[in-house]
């Protein structure tokens, strides 16, 4: 069982995220499909958050992430709306869609 561990703590926590675009369109394909997973590994590093799974499917995508007991889950999803904010400057024409 792979845990993490502080002084007085042990813990195993994983999320399941799901993100679906509006309306559910199959956009998440070619060059954006490997932006995407560049743009969410390079948030994460920043956080020093542990991705056990990612797939970018062409109308959703799915993460299971292993977060520090330390973040909450809420704040963690609203740094995770950034990498939005990194897809529409990379392309400003999806930001209309």
């Amino acid at each position: 069982m792979d845990n993490k561990r502080l002084s007085h703590t042990k813990w195993k926590c994983q999320y399941h995220i799901v993100f679906i675009p509006k309306y559910r369109k199959k956009q998440l394909y070619g060059q954006l499909r490997e932006n995407v997973r560049e743009v969410i590994s390079t948030l994460y590093n920043y956080k020093d958050i542990e991705i056990v799974e990612r797939e970018v499917c062409p109308d959703h995508v799915h993460l299971c992430v292993c977060i520090l007991l330390k973040m909450c889950v809420s704040s963690f999803m609203g740094y995770l709306k950034k990498s939005n904010l990194m897809i529409y400057d990379r392309y400003p024409d999806l930001q209309s869609k």
